[in-house]
């Protein structure tokens, strides 16, 4: 790492990676072993090296964490400059949103797991302020952008995709309105094939993809609301 002047700031890269799993929306958490705030949760990162992006330096983070490959959205979040964020030392941060589509089990070291954002753990730093800000930008992106691909398994039923919605909008989500929404602004296809049924028997569900896996803006002024 480079050297430090006395007066100049470190810079530390972080990621929010959120997933949908067990019908909550989860976020990526790492146990500090040393202090500052040993023993608290944390987002996965670290310092940006010498001749580094900061893309790429996260990306090195998160391979230590979690296969990058298995990333299907990432996008530049906020940069936080508090001089007394960090409690040793004068350091900048850089956070990131990625996202992990439903369905994906990625292989964690011992010291990473998946925490419930209703249900956070006590967090270092401003780490919980971050997780909420990247929660509410996901929330958003939902609404006027196709960024639900990012989320939701390659085919999907749409009550598999209405469940993945609710999840992170934290809200419930009508299939059939969900549907409307999305075919209007042509981001779903039928793939032609069907889920058969489960124990419970019923009709076989007919399933889906999205048109693209690239972030695109659909409809910049609409809002996915609770039902009334």
């Amino acid at each position: 790492m480079a050297t430090i002047a006395k007066n100049s700031p470190t810079h530390a890269t972080l990621a929010v990676v959120f997933q949908v799993r067990a019908g909550k929306l989860q976020v990526l958490l790492w146990q500090r072993a040393k202090d500052p705030f040993a023993g608290a949760w944390a987002l996965p990162g670290g310092y940006l090296e010498r001749g580094e992006t900061l893309e790429r330096s996260i990306r090195r983070h998160l391979a230590a964490k979690v296969d990058v490959r298995e990333l299907s959205h990432l996008e530049q979040l906020e940069t936080l400059s508090d001089p007394k964020r960090h409690p040793q030392e004068w350091q900048l941060a850089t956070a990131y949103l990625g996202l992990v589509p439903r369905g994906v089990d990625p292989a964690l070291p011992g010291d990473t797991d998946w925490h419930s954002v209703d249900r956070l753990p006590k967090l270092a730093f401003d780490h919980r302020a971050i997780t909420l800000g990247g929660r509410e930008r996901l929330r958003a992106k939902l609404s006027y952008t196709n960024l639900g691909f990012a989320l939701a398994p390659e085919k999907f039923s749409l009550s598999e995709l209405r469940d993945v919605y609710a999840a992170a909008l934290g809200h419930d989500v009508s299939a059939t309105n969900l549907q409307r929404v999305l075919v209007r602004r042509g981001l779903l296809e039928a793939t032609g094939e069907r889920r058969e049924p489960g124990r419970a028997g019923g009709r076989p569900a007919a399933l889906f993809r999205f048109t693209s896996d690239q972030l695109d803006v659909t409809d910049q002024f609409a809002v996915l609301k609770p039902p009334t």
